[in-house]
């Protein structure tokens, strides 16, 4: 009688290994954690195995999962808004000037939205001699400062959302948040014809933590406005920007969520990819007690 293999006799029996199958998984083991398989990317990469824009897309995707609204929202003092109590004439040039879509419409006050303007919907003001500016608001989003961004996304996918508003544990208006934003942390900056790379965004205060005060950093801030905005002293005498500075620092190009300390300041790195360091978290270290350095 003809023996057939167990696999045959059982579908669900799972095939044996052949014996270099099993040295192979004893030398290279299956990655157990999330570290282990950046590590192996990492090595794929450096292999030539895949390039550096989807060794960037797939860390920018665990990124999104990591960081939350508050790490990368636009603060509410750098809000653009328009205030529906107000005549249309006077914020009708700052709509012009940003040329932005989506506008959070406020009532007298910021933590008072109303609901979000579309800027396309603006063009029934000059069609339309009883134009409704309430009527024509849409409903805002509002979003707690701690919710993740892979759920952010999956909701503003579900939902055809394209802008939240964030709130902070009071119900006060924390900042803004776009669709556009959280994708950028998949596959880097999304520039259109109205993005401009101005000065004033490169270092941005945010609420103070429990240490003292924190400002989100791009990489690309020169060392000398680093310095003006945070009252330091680093040294620019090598490179030019504080990316150069801390990749210099570290001897390599830093990962995401790694943190150190230089020169009086805690660094953390909020956004970075295998090609380049994208945007810092900087918090200054709080000087040691006389009474706690003497115990």
């Amino acid at each position: 009688m003809q023996d057939y293999p167990s696999s045959a006799r059982n579908p669900d029996a799972k095939p044996h290994r052949s014996l270099l199958e099993r040295l192979t998984a004893l030398i290279s083991p299956e990655p157990e954690n999330r570290a282990e398989l950046l590590e192996i990317l990492h090595e794929a990469h450096e292999r030539n195995l895949i390039d550096a824009d989807a060794l960037s897309m797939i860390e920018g995707v665990f990124q999104v999962s990591d960081l939350s609204a508050r790490d990368i929202m636009v603060p509410r003092s750098q809000m653009d808004t328009v205030d529906i109590s107000k005549p249309i004439e006077e914020w009708m040039p700052m709509v012009l000037e940003t040329a932005h879509s989506r506008f959070p419409a406020i009532d007298g006050e910021r933590d008072r939205v109303a609901g979000i303007l579309l800027a396309k919907d603006l063009l029934r003001y000059y069609a339309e001699e009883s134009f409704d500016l309430r009527g024509a608001l849409r409903p805002a989003v509002f979003i707690p400062e701690s919710k993740r961004l892979n759920v952010l996304l999956r909701d503003f996918r579900a939902n055809r959302n394209h802008m939240a508003i964030v709130v902070d544990e009071y119900g006060g208006v924390a900042g803004l948040i776009t669709i556009e934003d959280v994708l950028e942390q998949i596959v880097g900056d999304i520039e259109d014809e109205y993005d401009y790379d101005e000065e004033e965004d490169n270092v941005l205060q945010l609420k103070e933590g429990p240490n003292g005060p924190r400002w989100r950093v791009k990489a690309l801030t020169e060392i000398e406005q680093f310095n003006e905005c945070l009252g330091t002293h680093l040294a620019d005498g090598d490179v030019d920007t504080i990316g150069g500075l801390v990749a210099g620092h570290l001897g390599r190009m830093p990962r995401k969520g790694e943190v150190f300390e230089l020169d009086g300041l805690r660094f953390e790195v909020l956004r970075a990819d295998a090609r380049q360091l994208h945007v810092l978290l900087v918090e200054k270290l709080q000087p040691a007690r006389e009474d706690e350095a003497l115990a």
